[in-house]
């Protein structure tokens, strides 16, 4: 496979210097993208108090088009916003619809696997008519994040002879590794290797290089992370509860602007593991994700309380994978 361009997209929450500053309005946002070259497409969240009528004049104007819409979901209360949610997303063009489902349904209850399988089918069968299929994001706080339930959920689904199809972003991954609590909140308390064999790249066992073997990668993330950092002290996700560390610089931050210490060897990790993606992606283009976001934001559990540019970041995050992606074809 050789000279096949990556669409790289970006999470338009990432569209901003840092949460210290006033954020930018949404035409300025497109503007900042399309002037910087970098990103092929938009990936967007619904928020319910928007007003999604301008995005149809901006995706025109600045030729920048939603390749991605999506939403954080509850079940058993959100059912017609994730339908409306469908239909907004085929109207403005986005061929994938990216949803995290929490982990607890509308009355507390954690969701089992059939409710998570009936939410995926209910989806599939209201964007698959407009051209928006569904993916189910593997995210903290969501189901998912008790990464084995995975390939439960995917069987159900085979019954009805659908096919699992996941958003994978490393970073909710890779950043348990070494880290007692976050191992524990996967099922992973008792790893003898600080949860390597399951969540490090260059491990056949580990769960993303099953779930590309399966062909249930329709999507993927890209923000950099770090092993065993313990959490975001800049920011608190509730009152003396700081952020989990799901954000660590891809690029030196100035003196000051990040809340601990930087090496840029940190990020072997997370690099390895988007790079055994990248050469997935590569060699399976009909078994795996056509495109990728870039997604630094703000936010208690990312990089919200920083001060380094988030926008920087993604914007080096683009060019690196353009560069890995680069190295690939010329080797194929």
């Amino acid at each position: 496979m050789t000279n096949t361009k990556l669409p790289i997209g970006i999470n338009i929450d990432g569209v901003l210097v840092h949460d210290g500053l006033p954020t930018p309005d949404g035409a300025t946002r497109f503007a900042w993208i399309r002037d910087s070259g970098a990103f092929d497409y938009v990936e967007k969240n619904i928020d319910p108090q928007e007003d999604f009528a301008p995005y149809f004049d901006w995706v025109q104007r600045y030729g920048i088009p939603i390749g991605v819409f999506g939403g954080i979901f509850c079940a058993g209360r959100d059912e017609e916003r994730m339908r409306q949610g469908l239909r907004t997303g085929g109207q403005l063009g986005a061929r994938v619809f990216n949803m995290q489902l929490f982990a607890r349904d509308a009355q507390g209850t954690l969701v089992s696997d059939r409710q998570v399988a009936d939410w995926f089918l209910d989806a599939m069968e209201h964007g698959a008519p407009l051209g928006c299929l569904p993916t189910l994001e593997v995210h903290v706080d969501m189901w998912s994040e008790r990464f084995d339930r995975i390939e439960s959920v995917a069987n159900l689904l085979a019954r009805s002879h659908v096919d699992l199809r996941l958003t994978l972003d490393h970073s909710h991954l890779v950043f348990k590794i070494d880290n007692p609590a976050e191992l524990a909140l996967s099922g992973l308390e008792h790893a003898q290797d600080g949860g390597r064999s399951r969540l490090a790249p260059g491990h056949a066992g580990s769960y993303y290089q099953q779930w590309l073997a399966q062909g249930w990668v329709a999507h993927a993330h890209a923000r950099s992370v770090a092993p065993g950092v313990p959490h975001n002290a800049a920011m608190q996700r509730s009152p003396g509860v700081p952020g989990r560390a799901i954000q660590y610089p891809f690029v030196a931050p100035p003196a000051g602007s990040f809340h601990g210490d930087w090496q840029e060897e940190r990020l072997h990790d997370w690099k390895t593991a988007v790079r055994e993606l990248l050469a997935w992606m590569n060699a399976h283009p009909q078994r795996a994700p056509r495109q990728i976001s870039c997604e630094f934001i703000p936010f208690p559990d990312y990089g919200g309380g920083s001060r380094y540019s988030i926008w920087d970041n993604n914007l080096a995050c683009a060019a690196w994978l353009r560069e890995e992606w680069a190295r690939l074809q010329q080797a194929a």
